[in-house]
């Protein structure tokens, strides 16, 4: 079985479910074969970035596995002192050289650093002019960041990656990026297992008979956000994957809907206004 796909703004089409291959220590070591497991199960989608220093570990697992390139999404992005026109157009190219691929299905904007949005923005709108990225977009956007994008971008982003999970509940975000064509797409949607016990959810879990943790990923999927748990054990890995033979209803949706407590594990967007 393979993930749903979600069709982009442009017509491309990304696979809704993906496997994020960040580490905090940026031990890299175990991401080759975390990515190539990945692979075998199903995933079709993998997320990285210049930050996490492990882009050539996933270029060889690209290689090494059976699976045609054009049948597999990668997304990477630019860091934060990479930015600026010419800064983003280099960076671009330094990522493809670390992952040894041609093209790159979708590049993103890592964080809104303040003094150079536009810059960067505009060098990803010249990278995708060219031909050289099948989708651009932005990650760490919330509405006032997309409100100033607006003003200046020809091109409008494909998608906005943030950290949005029934605890950290950026609907506003996510409204605004309907009302602009952007695919939402959430990272770290398991919270880092902090939730893991949380009551609500293991009433939702029990209900299904599946994990929290499985829970937290089909709410995304259920609110038609694309979403990148990331591991690197691959019988999480496979876990994560075995989330498409049931769905949230409508009772499960509302007692999720309520639960944000402002809970983040990564920086707040607000902070680069």
């Amino acid at each position: 079985m393979l993930s749903p796909n979600l069709r982009l703004n442009n017509d491309v089409l990304i696979p809704q479910l993906g496997l994020g291959v960040f580490e905090e220590d940026f031990d890299v070591s175990k991401t080759k074969e975390a990515v190539k497991a990945a692979l075998e199960i199903g995933y079709r989608h993998i997320d990285t970035a210049s930050i996490y220093r492990n882009e050539e570990e996933v270029g060889k697992a690209l290689r090494e596995a059976n699976v045609p390139r054009d049948e597999i999404f990668v997304t990477t992005k630019v860091w934060n002192s990479h930015q600026g026109f010419e800064n983003t157009l280099k960076a671009y190219d330094n990522s493809l050289e670390s992952l040894g691929l041609e093209y790159i299905d979708l590049y993103l904007v890592h964080w809104p650093v303040k003094e150079k949005r536009k810059e960067t923005w505009k060098a990803l709108e010249k990278i995708y002019e060219e031909g050289r990225v099948r989708a651009i977009g932005v990650s760490n956007y919330l509405v006032p960041h997309l409100e100033e994008l607006e003003s200046y971008a020809h091109v409008i982003p494909a998608v906005n990656q943030i950290e949005h999970t029934p605890f950290c509940n950026m609907a506003s975000t996510h409204l605004k990026c309907k009302q602009m064509g952007i695919t939402l797409e959430s990272y770290a949607p398991l919270v880092r297992g902090l939730k893991k016990d949380h009551e609500v959810l293991k009433v939702i879990s029990a209900k299904h008979g599946v994990s929290t943790f499985k829970i937290l990923i089909r709410w995304a999927l259920d609110h038609s956000i694309i979403t990148i748990p990331k591991s690197s054990n691959p019988v999480r890995i496979q876990s994560n994957f075995e989330v498409f033979d049931f769905h949230l209803d409508a009772s499960d949706l509302e007692a999720l809907s309520v639960l944000h407590d402002g809970t983040r594990v990564a920086e707040d967007p607000m902070d680069f206004l």
